[in-house]
């Protein structure tokens, strides 16, 4: 059976945006993980159900015929669970109707913030390596994006001279994904008034993808850019329960942003996909007035996955980076014990270790705006049990 990929996009029907950008390398990935029955480590999903008090509000809420359409920039409920939520964990204080919009996840939320401030021709910033979606965000929006690297070999760190140099007269805006997918680097505080500085400076917005803002290692903190000097109305803030509740195929995401960018972000929202589900976003609601304890268990729970993949992979002959946040793991793989032929590239090697080994990950080009920046690294994820990454350890160390 001919799979979809292998067909080339050369019909005169299609829009040129299709060929700026292709599919989604992480779901390809996933895909291949399931034809030959490989433990997933490669997209980045949980494989345990979200906390029962949100599944059991979810339920009530389709019992009660809670099942058509809720407002469309989101349900009263959860938008005052949101701003709740906001007040203690961030230190923001955020209206219900004036600030906040539902989305169906943190993904559409990056789609509908781009497509209500940036016009074609604009310029906008990207930390790199990336999570895959800004890319195909910025193409369906029209935007150009300019790159700044974030240096493994210095920590993850980025050049000031460098980032400076990217701001331009039509820089429109700076996405600022913390903690980062990839590379698991939380920005600290000195980085981020920097950052805010130079926007504030050149008059650019900043879109802050805050998405693993509860997972974090070694004692390191979150800082919500929207409560730095200056940053709050020119901050769109965007969050979601996918990670923090374990809840990745709910779909239920939001964006805090001043009155005004609001109103343009919700005109896009209404149009891209009316509304998140609304049983759902009552079960958010429920989730999002969990007690605080809560997050301090689910650090604790990442954390120690966290060591035990990265033990794993050092036994098996990878050379891991320790991430400060997120659930990824970077990884070189030219020492692992491998054909020839599989490591000549990180797609190579991604696809015989889910085909050989049985383990699936991504491989590292997607991440970078240059292919050849990530071609000796892979990603894996570590949001699993214990028992399917030590499955993961048996055939990866046998």
């Amino acid at each position: 059976m001919t799979e979809l990929r292998d067909f080339r996009l050369q019909d005169a029907r299609l829009a040129k945006r299709v060929h700026l950008f292709p599919e989604s390398v992480i779901r390809e990935m996933t895909r291949l993980s399931m034809l030959h029955g490989a433990v997933n480590l490669a997209q980045g999903f949980p494989d345990w159900n979200p906390p029962p008090e949100a599944l059991e509000a979810a339920k009530r809420a389709m019992d009660a015929d809670r099942n058509q359409y809720s407002v469309t920039w989101g349900a009263p409920e959860l938008r005052q669970a949101i701003a709740d939520k906001v007040r203690w964990f961030n230190g923001i204080e955020a209206h219900p109707d004036q600030h906040i919009t539902v989305t169906c996840g943190s993904t559409e939320a990056m789609m509908a913030a781009m497509l209500a401030v940036v016009d074609d021709g604009d310029e906008v910033i990207v930390f790199e390596p990336f999570y895959e979606n800004y890319g195909p965000d910025a193409a369906m929006s029209g935007a150009k994006l300019r790159f700044v690297r974030l240096r493994q070999e210095h920590g993850w760190t980025f050049d000031e001279e460098e980032l400076k140099r990217a701001f331009g007269p039509r820089t429109k805006a700076v996405i600022l994904n913390t903690p980062n997918n990839p590379a698991g680097k939380v920005f600290t505080r000195p980085e981020l008034l920097l950052i805010g500085d130079l926007c504030a400076e050149r008059g650019a917005l900043l879109i802050t993808d805050e998405i693993y803002e509860h997972i974090l290692y070694g004692g390191r903190e979150h800082v919500a850019p929207a409560t730095l000097p200056g940053l709050r109305e020119r901050t769109i803030m965007i969050s979601g329960a996918s990670k923090t509740y374990s809840m990745t195929g709910w779909r239920v995401g939001w964006i805090i942003a001043d009155p005004t960018l609001s109103i343009a972000i919700r005109r896009t929202h209404d149009f891209l996909t009316v509304g998140a589900p609304h049983p759902l976003q009552l079960g958010v609601a429920a989730a999002l007035k969990l007690p605080r304890s809560y997050y301090t268990d689910l650090q604790k729970s990442y954390d120690g996955k966290r060591k035990l993949l990265l033990q794993v992979l050092k036994d098996a002959g990878f050379d891991a980076v320790d991430p400060e946040g997120a659930y990824y793991v970077m990884a070189r793989f030219d020492g692992v014990d491998a054909p020839a032929a599989a490591k000549v590239d990180d797609r190579a090697f991604s696809e015989w270790l889910t085909r050989e080994r049985k383990v699936s990950c991504v491989p590292g080009s997607s991440f970078h705006s240059k292919p050849e920046d990530g071609r000796s690294v892979v990603r894996f994820n570590f949001a699993k049990r214990e028992e399917t990454l030590r499955a993961a350890q048996a055939r990866l160390t046998a």
